[in-house]
């Protein structure tokens, strides 16, 4: 009973750990797509980090992807920068594969 025991505890140890770490890609990924919307909005420094810090933060709104691709794109839409849903979506994926490089390499 002690090995299935170990096993279960094993498992969840291993749960929290993989849940843990998808929270840190996607906050992650949404911060280096703050950041790349901020660039193409003129936005330096500090103001491309609070941007970035607005779009980690429109994430908790709902779940999925959708509230931070309408912060964005909405965003850019009022800037004159416009990008369809698909182009940001790809930008998205592409940003959650940087931010698991990241992750990995410490």
């Amino acid at each position: 009973m002690t090995d299935l025991n170990d096993r279960a505890k094993a498992f969840e140890a291993k749960y929290a750990h993989d849940e843990a770490m998808a929270f840190k890609a996607t906050a992650r990924r949404n911060k280096l797509f703050g950041l790349w919307a901020a660039g193409l909005m003129g936005k330096e420094g500090d103001a491309a980090a609070a941007y970035a810090n607005d779009v980690i933060a429109s994430d908790f709104e709902e779940a999925g992807d959708d509230d931070v691709l309408r912060k964005v794109g909405g965003d850019l839409e009022a800037a004159g920068l416009a990008q369809d849903k698909s182009a940001l979506e790809a930008k998205l994926a592409e940003m959650l594969t940087q931010a698991k490089a990241q992750l990995a390499e410490g």
